[in-house]
């Protein structure tokens, strides 16, 4: 059987870790203007996926 190709874009954006997947946080890129700095600094982490997204993404990576 051949391989199974990897979604490039998910292959970005998410990476593995012992307990699921993990990802950036969106809204950070521009307008940062009227955001408070509060907000800036709280999405700056890294978050978990969420469970119910888990089987996608392991979909779209399979060798991850």
């Amino acid at each position: 059987m051949p391989k199974i190709k990897s979604n490039s874009g998910a292959a970005k954006r998410f990476k593995r870790t012992a307990n699921g997947f993990k990802h950036k946080q969106s809204f950070t890129s521009h307008i940062l203007t009227k955001k408070s700095t509060k907000r800036k600094r709280q999405l700056r982490s890294m978050n978990q996926v969420a469970s119910c997204d888990k089987p996608l993404i392991v979909r779209m990576l399979p060798y991850v």
